[in-house]
């Protein structure tokens, strides 16, 4: 976690993941998300993290996921959407997100400068980025009990090991378990 000028700056992964390691299918398909049973409709802590952060950061191909999906927008927070080849938000959601673009630590610092200190980050890529650059704070892994065989991992090649500190981990619905860990720095 980052300090300045008295205030804690964190950046929060909370994401699901197969058995094997991946965020989606080889297409990008995400439908085995939804394939264990939910009748009273469990968030898994998803409530308590919006409450927690300021902002969502993710990249283009999650947005693209997120718009193409037959519901109203999901989010109440500010949606922060990383591309370098998208020059305007699309029509339908020029009130809904802010592009960025750049490196890690120069969006970072943008979004600080807003008051945004607390960020949700989301997508594959984007997750990869903020872990190479080691400006990921706390991971909150779901794992499915399911093996893809391949698509999307969720983490990818480091330059350098990054340790973290096991918090907790709590299984939801019988099957889904999730393990919170926080940087270990210093």
């Amino acid at each position: 976690m980052e300090e300045s000028n008295n205030i804690t700056s964190k950046n929060i992964v909370y994401c699901a993941q197969s058995l094997d390691g991946y965020i989606a299918g080889p297409n990008g398909e995400i439908d085995w998300l939804d394939t264990i049973p939910n009748p009273e409709g469990q968030d898994m802590g998803y409530t308590a993290l919006m409450n927690e952060v300021d902002a969502i950061v993710m990249g283009r191909n999650t947005f693209d996921l997120v718009k193409s999906f037959d519901i109203e927008w999901p989010y109440a927070k500010p949606v922060v959407v990383l591309s370098h080849s998208m020059e305007t938000a699309p029509t339908d959601f020029k009130d809904k997100i802010l592009l960025e673009k750049g490196g890690v630590q120069e969006v970072l610092s943008r979004l600080h400068d807003v008051g945004y200190h607390k960020l949700y980050i989301d997508g594959g890529l984007t997750i990869q980025q903020f872990l190479s650059a080691d400006a990921i704070d706390e991971l909150r892994i779901t794992t499915l009990p399911v093996l893809l065989g391949k698509g999307i991992k969720l983490f990818a090649e480091l330059d350098k090991r990054l340790w973290f500190d096991h918090v907790k981990t709590d299984v939801f619905l019988g099957q889904l378990v999730q393990s919170w860990y926080i940087r270990k720095r210093g």
